[in-house]
């Protein structure tokens, strides 16, 4: 497939990545000379140094025979350019835009996106996503990463394994056998900063980041099993007021059971746009560093804090700060992915990485064919891909250990109808059910030729 990148941002660079790494026509265009050569001295790709906007540029970058087009350009205003010129001059079939203004993303105005106003299939919102992974955040304080399955019947959950876990030293085979009604299956784990898809005989160690899919019923007990403590969240922090503070307090609002917001945001003019439009979350104008102001939204009494405003070193000191006045789980927006190492020195339990919110949710509107559901893990060391099986799948009929998966590459939860089951080497795959996969990067191409997903737009 021929795809055409618009941007070799952060965002742009990993998209690339991986359509490059499957063996697609990758040509990435960027209006900045130094990115596009980054791009073409680290990755199998094309560059073109231009405007994504100029039909110019997009005739060199190959849009005459280009099968789609992913605008993700620091400028809501050359996305949409983009994806019109991409449509009208070249006739383009795909077109995918990140925007970010919340004007171009109300609702009421959805009518614009059509195609004979501007033709764009799929709009991409960071903010939004980032939000929702903010608040996936929250709904597990024991986790540093979650994220739901299967109409949010099956969760993939990341915790750091430490010395109050019971199970640390067990074989992985042995687990099962200790809990058998236990629907959860490790599928992950990153140790001395390698990721590896764990075997049978394998062992968790202190120190160790661990990921596992379970049942959303079974969420308590997974936890408690991996020496992890379920608690009620009643009273939140929120530092920063700008657009993903703001989803994030809304949502907050609209829960069944009250949650208790404070909001702290250093900019007056933010500050009085977010008190407008929140009816219960009180907003403190402010220095989310300053410890008076923390003191006086009750940080000592909350259940979290969370830190995202637009700079990742203020969201990581206020994490700090917030740790150090008795807040017990602290999370941070963290842009730059080479801080992450940093999180664990510093005590802050988790961290949410837009880009790779963004690169999931791209990802996801791309793997078009029967895959319900793609997310991305830390900086795209591996996938999770969610996927209906077709009568012409590999899979299809065949028990598990009779699949030729790649040694990355493990099954962690079967739906069958309406029933989501933990899936054994025994376990049947039929056509019609879904099956969530974690797979390391390397191996995603062999995956989805197993799964028969192909890229079948119109």
């Amino acid at each position: 497939m021929k795809v055409i990148i618009c941007g070799a941002g952060q965002v742009g660079w990993q998209i690339a990545r991986h359509l490059s790494g499957e063996r697609n026509d990758v040509t990435i265009v960027d209006s900045n000379a130094d990115l596009v050569r980054r791009a073409t001295d680290t990755l199998d790709v094309q560059g073109i140094a231009g405007f994504a906007s100029y039909p110019d540029v997009l005739d060199r970058a190959g849009a005459r025979d280009a099968e789609m087009i992913i605008a993700a350009t620091h400028s809501d205003e050359v996305n949409m350019v983009t994806c019109q010129v991409a449509h009208s001059v070249f006739g383009i079939n795909r077109k995918i835009a990140r925007l970010r203004s919340q004007s171009y993303l109300t609702a009421i105005y959805s009518d614009l996106y059509r195609r004979d106003h501007m033709p764009i299939d799929v709009v991409i919102s960071p903010e939004k996503e980032v939000a929702a992974a903010a608040l996936q955040r929250l709904s597990a304080p024991a986790a540093f990463d979650t994220e739901t399955f299967m109409d949010g019947m099956a969760h993939l959950i990341g915790i750091q394994i430490d010395e109050d876990c019971p199970v640390i030293n067990t074989p992985l085979r042995q687990l099962s056998d200790l809990f058998s009604t236990l629907r959860a299956v490790v599928v992950g784990v990153r140790r001395d900063g390698t990721l590896f898809a764990p075997e049978s005989k394998d062992q968790l160690f202190i120190g160790d980041a661990c990921y596992f899919f379970t049942h959303r019923d079974d969420i308590p007990r997974a936890l408690e099993i991996f020496g992890k403590k379920t608690s009620k969240l009643e009273r939140v922090v929120l530092v920063g007021g700008g657009n993903v503070g703001l989803a994030v307090a809304q949502s907050l609002e609209g829960k069944e059971k009250r949650v208790r917001t404070k909001m702290i945001e250093k900019n007056r003019a933010i500050a009085e746009r977010a008190a407008e439009a929140l009816e219960r979350t009180i907003v403190l104008h402010g220095d989310g560093l300053d410890a008076a102001l923390l003191a006086e939204a009750g940080i000592s009494r909350a259940d979290a804090m969370m830190a995202i405003t637009d700079d990742d070193k203020t969201n990581m000191l206020a994490c700090v700060r917030a740790k150090a006045e008795g807040c017990p789980f602290v999370i941070a927006l963290i842009n730059d992915p080479t801080l992450v190492p940093l999180m664990e020195p510093l005590g802050i339990d988790a961290y949410i990485n837009p880009r790779a919110t963004t690169v999931s949710s791209i990802l996801r509107h791309i793997r078009h064919g029967r895959v319900r559901s793609v997310y991305s893990i830390g900086d795209a060391e591996a996938e999770v891909i969610e996927a209906e099986v077709l009568s012409t799948s590999p899979l299809a009929g065949k028990r598990i250990t009779e699949i030729d998966f790649p040694e990355g590459v493990l099954v962690g939860m079967v739906r069958k109808g309406d029933k989501v089951i933990r899936p054994l080497g025994s376990t049947r795959i039929d056509e019609g059910d879904v099956i969530a996969v974690f797979c390391l990067a390397k191996d995603v191409p062999q995956v989805e030729q197993l799964m028969q997903v192909s890229i079948d737009f119109f």
